[in-house]
């Protein structure tokens, strides 16, 4: 019977966007309609504060995946474009380099030239790419793919804790709202450890964390300026 491994390394790219815009999204959400409402304002305020931060949360962190991921692109498309000059000027060389590297991995010097040799029989592009630099079709990077998991998991994220906010009375809807937003966090903690084959208690620990501080300071500056403004 053939035996098939699981790996989740080619999840890597969108599953870091999808984590982190999630993760953003809840946080920052819940951390602005947290502290808008610990300066004691009415509900519409609060929420016309919280669809404006989900409406530019999302679309900023789109822009800036997009910008980043482009850059990584670029940086790759020129590391493409070296060696595929360098395979047609000096292909000896290159084969050398190759048979270097399997050298290193441990096979024997004629073994590891023999399987330069034969590799370079196929697609030799490809090949130098993986070894030398890494690249993969797998782990090339895709701007648009990360800007629209980024801009999806921050505006989901973002709607957990706005939709409390909205439902919950003016006297329990602060409360409620951190309960729900850290409840969220740890789910996305542990979900994204298990996309990731990690353990999620740590993941989960790590937002839980990050994500209660975040509200707990917010409210502490909600409170001293709606304090110093009445």
């Amino acid at each position: 019977m053939q035996h098939i491994e699981r790996h989740r390394s080619h999840r890597a790219a969108w599953l870091r966007a999808g984590v982190l815009g999630a993760n953003d999204g809840i946080v920052s959400t819940a951390s602005l309609v947290l502290g808008v409402a610990a300066a004691d304002t009415g509900r519409s305020v609060i929420l016309t504060a919280g669809v404006a931060g989900l409406v530019a949360g999302a679309l900023s962190m789109g822009v800036g995946e997009y910008v980043s991921v482009s850059s990584q692109r670029d940086t790759e498309r020129a590391d493409i474009a070296k060696e595929r000059q360098e395979l047609a000027a000096t292909p000896e060389r290159e084969l050398a380099e190759l048979a270097a590297i399997y050298r290193h991995k441990g096979l024997s010097p004629g073994l590891a030239r023999q399987v330069a040799e034969e590799l370079s029989e196929g697609d030799v592009l490809k090949v130098h790419l993986a070894e030398e630099l890494g690249i993969t079709d797998e782990t090339a990077a895709r701007p648009v793919q990360a800007m629209v998991v980024s801009i999806v998991a921050f505006a989901v994220g973002a709607g957990i804790p706005l939709a409390v906010m909205a439902a919950g009375s003016s006297s329990t809807r602060s409360g409620i709202t951190i309960a729900v937003a850290l409840l969220a966090l740890g789910v996305l903690g542990a979900l994204g450890a298990r996309l990731g084959g990690a353990p999620p208690g740590r993941a989960s620990a790590r937002v839980l964390l990050g994500g209660a501080a975040a509200m707990g300071l917010t409210m502490l500056v909600g409170n001293l300026f709606g304090a110093a403004v009445s």
